[in-house]
């Protein structure tokens, strides 16, 4: 039988979302492979993260608590919830994968290895998937994603109670110190990253004990970003101050978000222009008609005039009805490519018509019909 979930997290089933996510940042830190060399700890800590997923989630736990299944796992209810539209990408050195990779930048943030800490928080790259009509309208879209968050309990800043930061005493606030060799060429003079600030030039007396002092922890962030309609596939929007948290309240980076728009099962875009392929009986390309085809918007119908003798592969352009210009009133045209569609099978009456249309215009289509050729078309 799974395990308990809440067991996991160590957590009682009526548990806020404030206990919840820290039960899971102090369980992380013993199991993250980074800081556990026991041989399970990896399986440990990806039955943690799973278990958060699903319990930091109000869909999803209102699911599993209904249900007793896991969301999105085999044999469960098809009712989770979830984003299910982001793609995580490494834009600027800021991309997380997971809980797993942001857990290793929070150890490494505070890790010596005469490594200098970078107090800036990195931007973050994330994938958003757009239907085209989606970006025809504009939308509105929440994103889910995992970050490195202002430390809830401290404001960010990193300091305990009582808490305060000093100037470090061993490099004197400058974050790298200078040491001297003596060799048989005489002294010689080295600088590296100060050991105990790690190139901050302060440290802190009574950190945090949250985030150790960081100003900053492993969180599991909501953020809605309105997409303007018009938007291109690649196009990138900026939120700020959303990206990973700076250390010990410095600078946050921003969250980059990249549009990356569907492919659409009838319309082609080209800039503010779509293409769309119709259908249209031979009668009505030789003898004109007025259509209607489905504009990019619910309900939208767009008329479209098919000249006399209309060709297949003919385009007919519709001014104003493509995609909305970035930022404007305006739109693009719908350019209707025109696929003249010539019956299979004739009833005896319209092939009649049909030779003599071709009598008339002094076509020649005579041919040899075989016996069961001429049995069909009497019936």
């Amino acid at each position: 039988m799974a395990k308990d979930l809440y067991e996991v997290l160590g957590v009682s089933r009526d548990a806020s979302e404030a206990e919840i996510k820290k039960a899971f940042r102090h369980k992380a830190r013993e199991l993250h492979p980074d800081v556990n060399k026991a041989p399970n700890a990896e399986d440990q800590f990806k039955e943690l993260n799973e278990a958060y997923d699903v319990l930091s989630d109000a869909n999803k736990r209102a699911q599993y608590d209904r249900f007793g299944t896991i969301p999105g796992a085999a044999g469960s209810s098809p009712y989770g919830g979830g984003s299910g539209y982001v793609d995580f990408e490494d834009l600027f050195g800021g991309g997380f994968g997971g809980m797993g990779d942001i857990f290793s930048t929070f150890f490494g943030g505070s890790a010596g290895g005469g490594r200098t800490v970078r107090k800036e928080g990195r931007d973050m790259g994330i994938g958003l998937r757009l239907t085209l009509e989606e970006v025809a309208r504009g939308v509105k879209k929440e994103i889910v994603y995992d970050r490195l968050a202002p430390c809830p309990d401290c404001d960010g800043s990193g300091l305990g109670e009582g808490g305060r930061e000093v100037t470090c005493p061993e490099c004197n606030g400058k974050g790298r110190v200078v040491t001297v060799q003596r060799t048989f060429l005489g002294d010689m003079q080295s600088s590296s990253t100060c050991p105990k600030c790690h190139g901050t030039g302060s440290s802190i007396e009574n950190p945090c004990p949250e985030c150790e002092g960081q100003g900053r922890v492993p969180d599991r962030q909501k953020v809605s970003v309105e997409v303007p309609a018009g938007v291109r596939d690649g196009q990138q929007l900026r939120v700020s101050s959303f990206g990973e948290a700076g250390m010990q309240g410095a600078a946050a980076g921003d969250l980059i978000v990249t549009v990356r728009i569907q492919p659409h099962e009838f319309y082609e875009r080209d800039g503010e222009d779509l293409h769309v392929q119709v259908s249209v009986p031979m009668v009505q390309a030789a003898l004109g008609a007025e259509i209607e085809v489905d504009g990019i918007f619910d309900d939208e119908e767009v008329p479209v005039r098919i000249p006399e003798g209309t060709q297949n592969g003919q385009v007919i352009r519709c001014k104003g009805f493509g995609m909305p210009r970035l930022r404007s009133d305006a739109r693009g045209d719908l350019y209707v490519h025109v696929e003249v569609e010539i019956p299979r099978r004739l009833s005896k009456r319209e092939r009649e018509i049909l030779e003599e249309l071709a009598d008339e215009m002094g076509e020649d289509v005579s041919e040899a019909r075989s016996p069961l050729q001429k049995l069909r078309d009497m019936f």
